[in-house]
């Protein structure tokens, strides 16, 4: 197409079906469930099942159908209101890039509270390492003095799991192994560590840790919560999180349409599972919005 508009004129729905069923049948990390999504879109699409008069009506349709096999919140057809790139992984990226720039480097809060209690935000993504780690180390550098560190994750909806391992850098001692992920085959893909450096100062190993959760936190800030808990680094105050564990893909199948696929599943070294379908289960359940309060009267607690 030569055009950005959303024209529906411009949406050749059937086409675009055909390339998301082909994209789900060679790229899903489950090839059974490929199979049976492929055969749906198909079927689905010859009955003329697509008929959309936006590229959001259609985005919802499919996402619809592609999570009707097993309930994967990583499959989806995602809207983009601005047109994006061309290019295998570059829409995300680009949505993030305008969320970074907005969001202080994806820090927004660094606070100390009372007791030398200090509050960390995380979100609303967990950014890309190469954009991330400056503002990251800087934020926890900050709060390595605290006495106790609550981890605001309530509104970190997913991002880069490399991110991920750095900020467990600042929380634990030593190389630790956080995470592996098993490939479409079954086979090691790759394995997820702490790193053996951090820059500035570390929290350290042994002062308490509360990680805040709500119905919001997603996928790589999921993971973020469940490998401390796993770990017994730190408790979990709040809410069950959503429930998506599988790392994604991303491929443009229109000037406004993202395909989203998991093509690996994670494999925590503790629990020899992981979070998919249930999410991170709280060891302090509360409403979200009471979460940051509860856990600072957790830490108080402790600390006396």
């Amino acid at each position: 197409m030569t055009s950005t508009t959303p024209s529906a004129a411009l949406l050749d729905t059937v086409a675009v079906v055909e390339s998301i069923a082909d994209l789900v049948a060679g790229n899903y990390v489950f090839p059974d469930v490929a199979r049976q999504l492929a055969d749906l879109l198909r079927r689905r699409n010859a009955e003329g099942g697509y008929r959309a008069d936006s590229a959001e009506e259609l985005a919802e349709t499919v996402t619809a159908e592609l999570r009707s096999v097993n309930g994967d919140l990583h499959l989806a057809l995602k809207h983009h209101a601005v047109p994006v790139p061309a290019e295998r992984g570059a829409a995300v990226l680009a949505a993030m890039r305008r969320d970074f720039d907005a969001s202080l480097g994806g820090v927004p809060r660094v606070e100390l509270l009372d007791g030398g209690v200090a509050v960390l935000e995380i979100g609303p993504k967990m950014f890309p390492l190469d954009w991330a780690a400056q503002p990251l180390a800087a934020a926890l550098s900050l709060v390595a003095p605290a006495r106790a560190l609550l981890l605001d994750l309530r509104r970190n909806t997913g991002g880069d799991p490399n991110t991920v391992a750095f900020v467990c850098g600042y929380l634990l001692d030593g190389r630790t192994h956080l995470n592996t992920l098993l490939s479409r085959q079954g086979e090691l893909a790759e394995q997820s560590w702490t790193p053996p450096y951090v820059p500035g100062a570390r929290f350290g190993a042994d002062k308490p840790v509360y990680v805040l959760t709500s119905g919001d936190t997603f996928s790589a800030g999921e993971e973020l919560a469940y490998d401390l808990q796993q770990l017994g680094r730190a408790e979990t105050v709040g809410e069950a999180t959503r429930g998506g564990a599988h790392p994604r893909d991303g491929w443009t199948v229109h000037p406004h349409l993202e395909l989203s696929v998991p093509v690996a599943r994670a494999v925590n070294p503790v629990s020899g599972t992981n979070w998919e379908g249930t999410g991170v289960r709280p060891d302090v359940p509360c409403d979200a919005g009471e979460a940051l309060d509860r856990a600072l009267s957790l830490a108080v607690a402790r600390l006396a």
